[in-house]
């Protein structure tokens, strides 16, 4: 995922960046300490995708002076998460927010035009796991992926999943978001001939534990190619969507 490094590398490589500048750049410090954060901006060299900021238990004074550091390192495009819709409005009267109240997220700059090697497919039991699926759709777009969402098509009712089959079939990775018993991604598993990732959602009556039922039936899912991130973690699932969806692009340069 080094894209930064190989493009740099390159420009060496064919004399449009002389050995001095690249070294430059490599030498800039990895991170800036601005006293309650140290942003580190060396992240999208080593993994190729820029630091996001987690808004949750963050001030948005500190929000905004974590953006503008990045701003100034030359981060066009920032995302934040769990982002209140009071700090949004705060955030934004600095810095241009297009907020999505929904995902909890805003972003900052651009989102890019996606290069994936194919479409990330986000999908969802029910209706009320979409907050948890627009994090996981914001998240994979804004790091450059074409995102199909296929919302409300849950176990409850499988001719809804089977009338998706084509975008099933053809995406390069798909998220399977639900709560309840968490069912959906095992189906989906045993359906796709791409990576799931499943995402357990706290969305459930009392025996379903704030989203542990479906935890539990994720990690137990007899499907293979499903792996599970934590309950209610859609931006980790966009996050290594991106990476999946990202895999030989990278490598091919």
């Amino acid at each position: 995922m080094n894209t930064d490094i190989r493009k740099l590398l390159e420009s060496v490589s064919d004399g449009t960046l002389s050995i001095d500048d690249a070294l430059l750049k490599l030498k800039t410090k990895p991170f800036e300490d601005i006293g309650y954060a140290k942003i580190d901006m060396h992240r999208k060299l080593r993994q190729g995708t820029a630091e996001v900021i987690y808004g949750a238990g963050k001030t948005p004074e500190q929000i905004i002076g974590i953006s503008d550091t990045m701003l100034k390192n030359s981060q066009s495009t920032i995302l934040i998460t769990r982002l209140s819709e009071e700090a949004a409005a705060i955030v934004g009267k600095v810095h241009p927010l297009d907020y999505d109240k929904t995902a909890r997220c805003g972003i900052i700059g651009p989102v890019p035009t996606p290069d994936g090697i194919g479409n990330v497919v986000v999908a969802t039991g029910g209706t009320s796991d979409i907050p948890v699926a627009e994090e996981a759709a914001l998240t994979a777009a804004v790091l450059g992926n074409s995102v199909v969402r296929l919302y409300d098509v849950g176990v409850a009712g499988l001719h809804r999943t089977l009338a998706h089959m084509d975008d099933i079939m053809s995406a390069s990775v798909i998220i399977a978001i639900a709560g309840m018993e968490g069912a959906l991604a095992s189906v989906i598993g045993g359906l796709a001939d791409c990576p799931v990732i499943a995402v357990p959602t706290s969305v459930g009556y009392g025996a379903s534990f704030g989203g542990l039922s479906a935890l539990l039936s994720m990690l137990n899912s007899c499907a293979s190619g499903v792996s599970v991130v934590n309950i209610d973690n859609g931006f980790g699932a966009g996050y290594l969507a991106n990476m999946i969806n990202h895999m030989n692009v990278n490598k091919s340069g």
